[in-house]
């Protein structure tokens, strides 16, 4: 069965819409917009189909992962009213499968990514508790040839000095001062285009696993190992 792929005109679009990115326009050219995001969805639910065969994906379908265009633009001094991707994202399930998985196309700016967004603050602390207790599993995750290859480093916000209640001299401040925890791989249009970018956007996805699983079983145990209920 062929996969569904990114064509140039989902990508056309896209840039026409950065053009010329009012109301007025997107109302002229709605038909066209649907008919692009037909083929987004399409693409989307292959690589949904994909990627259940390594991981279990709460999300159902492509139209349900994939962000609204719409822009909410009540706080924002940037009163244009329509995004320039088409960007989404998949929550992995159960709680014993943490982090999760996004991915955004866009004409220069595609990447795919995934991680730890926002951690709930008692997620965070626990994340920086195991870290000041030892380090060494996450800095071999992330010193992996492969980790290196794919992802570059170790990506998010971090606090400038320490967090409250952890020491500055601690030998995995580094770690222990971020509060995101993101991994970005990212395409070049040429890329984007390939017949194969399906298969390298989900390859992306399944070398995340490792950094996944250590996640997660440090988020659902105790300083001790002890399962948490």
């Amino acid at each position: 069965m062929t996969k569904a792929k990114i064509k140039s005109s989902n990508l056309e679009f896209l840039k026409q819409l950065k053009k010329n990115n009012n109301r007025d326009w997107f109302a002229v050219h709605k038909e066209r917009y649907l008919l692009e995001l037909s083929q987004i969805e399409a693409f989307v639910d292959d690589l949904l189909l994909e990627m259940n065969k390594h991981d279990v994906i709460e999300t159902l379908s492509g139209k349900k992962s994939l962000h609204r265009i719409y822009r909410d633009t009540r706080f924002s001094k940037d009163k244009t009213p329509y995004k320039n991707n088409w960007g989404g994202g998949f929550k992995r399930a159960t709680k014993n499968r943490r982090g999760g998985y996004y991915f955004h196309i866009e004409p220069g700016n595609t990447f795919s990514a995934g991680g730890f967004w926002a951690p709930e603050p008692k997620d965070l602390k626990r994340l920086r508790d195991e870290f000041a207790h030892d380090a060494t599993p996450l800095r071999k995750l992330i010193k992996n040839k492969s980790f290196i290859n794919t992802f570059g480093s170790l990506e998010g916000e971090q606090v400038k000095t320490s967090p409250k209640g952890f020491d500055a001299d601690n030998v995995a401040i580094d770690l222990i001062r971020y509060k995101q925890f993101l991994l970005v791989h990212k395409f070049s249009d040429k890329e984007v285009l390939a017949d194969d970018f399906l298969k390298q956007v989900n390859d992306t996805f399944k070398k995340m696993r490792p950094f996944f699983d250590y996640m997660t079983e440090v988020l659902t145990t105790d300083v001790n190992g002890v399962a948490i209920d």
